[in-house]
């Protein structure tokens, strides 16, 4: 039995075979149940443009950078802007229909509650946004509170599927162990996340590859695997959709590209 599987067991009981993939191998009884979802992996021939989420998050944003910044997601097609919920309304305003507005929440020390985390996504979708990344609350996960760990994704979770919005759970990895990595990403698929995510970019570290390896291995081929913080070259893009990513956060779309 793999240590992949024995944490599932230990969290959420020895059920039925799961048949949706993953090395957690029992079924995690999730939120939303993706055994018949297409597998969320890099597709080659629609190219690496398709799969970043084109990004500023940075407390020095101007308008007219994001403006910039849209305008080099609608050139080269990318799968999202990401920003602030300040830019929300401007880059609806900007992007073609085929790139995805995105935003943060939790953001970015990953310490709101849980009431507080699904009120600001409620904000969020309210506003029209597609793709809402949340910082998992880091503090539960490290003081071993499951549970809570667990309600502030599932809450956001579910606020996301009744919008039809994609959730991105972002375990910021640098403060992890690979036993809690292991764990957060086992907490977000079975809460009904739909990728989850290394890094805020705030963080002590990045995106590497073997966390995203780890991350792909542990939620298997119908979650997506976003890696972010750090990804700043085509050959370090690469490297990571070789590990599993079939997402990339950066702020320099032209320098992957």
């Amino acid at each position: 039995m793999n240590n992949i599987q024995s944490l599932a067991i230990k969290l959420f009981g020895n059920n039925q075979a799961c048949t949706c993939g993953g090395d957690h191998v029992v079924c995690l009884k999730c939120e939303v149940c993706r055994a018949d979802k297409v597998d969320m992996t890099y597709n080659p021939e629609a190219g690496v443009a398709s799969i970043i989420d084109a990004t500023v998050l940075k407390a020095t944003a101007t308008q007219e950078e994001v403006k910039s910044l849209c305008a080099m997601a609608n050139e080269h097609k990318t799968a999202s802007v990401c920003i602030n919920s300040h830019f929300i309304s401007l880059i609806k305003a900007s992007l073609l229909p085929e790139v995805k507005s995105c935003t943060v929440i939790n953001f970015p020390l990953g310490a709101g509650s849980v009431t507080a985390i699904a009120q600001e996504a409620s904000a969020v979708l309210a506003a029209g946004v597609d793709e809402v990344d949340m910082v998992q609350n880091i503090s539960a996960m490290l003081s071993l509170d499951y549970d809570a760990a667990y309600s502030s994704i599932n809450e956001t979770a579910r606020l996301c599927i009744s919008k039809g919005a994609l959730l991105k759970v972002i375990l910021e990895t640098c403060y992890l162990s690979e036993e809690q990595i292991i764990i957060s990403c086992l907490i977000s698929k079975k809460a009904g996340a739909d990728f989850v995510k290394t890094s805020t970019g705030f963080g002590t570290a990045g995106a590497t590859p073997e966390h995203i390896a780890l991350m792909r291995s542990v939620v298997g081929p119908k979650l997506g695997v976003k890696a972010s913080g750090g990804v700043r070259t085509k050959e370090q893009a690469e490297a990571m959709i070789a590990a599993g990513a079939n997402r990339i956060g950066a702020s320099s779309v032209s320098a992957l590209l």
